[in-house]
């Protein structure tokens, strides 16, 4: 879950308002329920978030938890706080797996690449993970503000993915969830670290030992995933889907669905063809092949990886623009993915009335004609305005993968506008 917000410079401009409405809101929602409340971190004295923290606003959403500025009382630190709800923790594997993140989070070694913890507490209502902010914002933002975008860049993103994979092997721990909103960079400077900001989804292993919950992003997950049987080389898998979409800009592994995307996988069919492979690199392409290798006992490990001579010689990789195309394509890519990820909230009613405007607003600026339905030609057209440059086999993808979703954000908008179904 991103910690993307405003600079410090912007904070200092407005006084932090101290009513905090929102986690307030978040507060009664938590008080309406009355069961004894449950403890989560061993050890830890319950105490209010609010007595050693300013809670300001909002920054990012996901299942259990909501992130949100903070502003330690004493020093004045710009934070993230991580809440996450005690009343949707609803089993004892909930619970649980509160405790491995922050277990995890404690640790891994402090690391320039890994955003830091500062403490993780509780009260009654929440548990609540205190950590470095990054305001950087999200990789994929960064790649398609800057005019100038090649393997070189590319080569060093990959570079700091595969050391963060490197580390977390080397002290026993697989991320399981590693995808582009799962990076953040620390602030807005151009030499800005890239950190690893979410351990919600990590585990401890042990070597040999092997896992068969299907847990991760569907693009993003191996096959081995998918058949149960899977150790720490999933990350490698998934650190190769990320390299592939920052070379030409989307997924190898594309469908309208997940059981799609699924097979996909399974299949294991990379292009190459398509504009700009032609263009990039031998040594790079190798590099992808090798990560995306089916079998796990012959795919690279995270060392292997950063001794593959692409990456070894990042700094001569070549510096020539990959073109406006992939940028295009990241720009919708991350769009499509932001919009997903508003609209699974939807679904799970976690949408503020700000938030669910913003998603009726989106289909009725593509809905042309007012019809109060997205027809294919609308979404085209759409894109075309958001300054894409996609191919029609491209625009054609992309209106799959949005599809079905489409479907299920109608009734929970309270609004008309839906997907045709393609």
């Amino acid at each position: 879950m991103g910690n993307c917000c405003r600079s410090p410079a912007a904070v200092a401009r407005e006084d932090v308002k101290s009513n905090y409405s929102s986690h307030d809101h978040a507060r009664k929602e938590a008080g309406a329920n009355k069961k004894q409340p449950i403890t989560v971190l061993a050890g830890v004295p319950k105490e209010n978030i609010e007595d050693r923290y300013l809670v300001d606003r909002e920054l990012g959403r996901g299942e259990f938890g909501v992130t949100y500025l903070c502003i330690d009382r004493d020093t004045r630190e710009l934070l993230a706080c991580k809440s996450i709800s005690k009343r949707k923790l609803r089993t004892a594997v909930d619970i649980d797996d509160v405790r491995r993140e922050v277990a995890i989070m404690k640790h891994l070694p402090k690391n320039s690449s890994i955003v830091s913890l500062k403490e993780a507490c509780e009260d009654d209502n929440a548990v609540h993970l205190v950590m470095e902010l990054c305001e950087g914002g999200e990789l994929f933002d960064r790649i398609v503000a800057r005019g100038h975008y090649t393997e070189r860049a590319a080569a060093a993103v990959t570079r700091t993915i595969v050391e963060v994979v490197q580390l977390c092997h080397k002290h026993g721990v697989i991320h399981r969830d590693l995808k582009p909103e799962n990076f953040l960079f620390a602030n807005k400077k151009e030499n800005s670290p890239l950190k690893a900001i979410d351990f919600g989804l990590s585990i401890f292993f042990k070597p040999g030992e092997r896992f068969s919950e299907i847990v991760g992003s569907p693009y993003y997950m191996a096959p081995e995933v998918l058949k149960r049987n899977y150790g720490p080389e999933i990350d490698i898998w998934s650190a190769g889907v990320i390299l592939y979409i920052l070379l030409c800009g989307v997924p190898p592994f594309w469908a309208e669905s997940e059981q799609g995307v699924a097979q996909a996988i399974l299949r294991g069919l990379i292009d190459f063809k398509r504009d700009p492979w032609p263009n990039v690199s031998e040594s790079a392409k190798s590099l992808v092949r090798q990560m995306l290798e089916p079998d796990p006992k012959l795919r690279l490990t995270a060392k292997q990886v950063l001794e593959h001579p692409w990456l070894q010689n990042a700094k001569k990789a070549p510096n020539v623009p990959l073109g406006d195309v992939v940028r295009s394509r990241l720009k919708q890519f991350s769009m499509m993915n932001r919009f997903k990820r508003k609209a699974l909230r939807v679904i799970a009613e976690f949408l503020s009335v700000e938030e669910v405007e913003d998603i009726k607003e989106m289909f009725k600026k593509i809905d042309s004609d007012n019809d109060g339905v997205v027809s294919t030609d609308e979404l085209k057209a759409g894109l075309r305005n958001f300054g894409s440059q996609l191919a029609e086999s491209e625009v054609q993808m992309l209106i799959e993968a949005v599809s079905v979703l489409s479907l299920y954000i109608c009734p929970s908008i309270s609004g008309p506008y839906h997907s045709t179904n393609i």
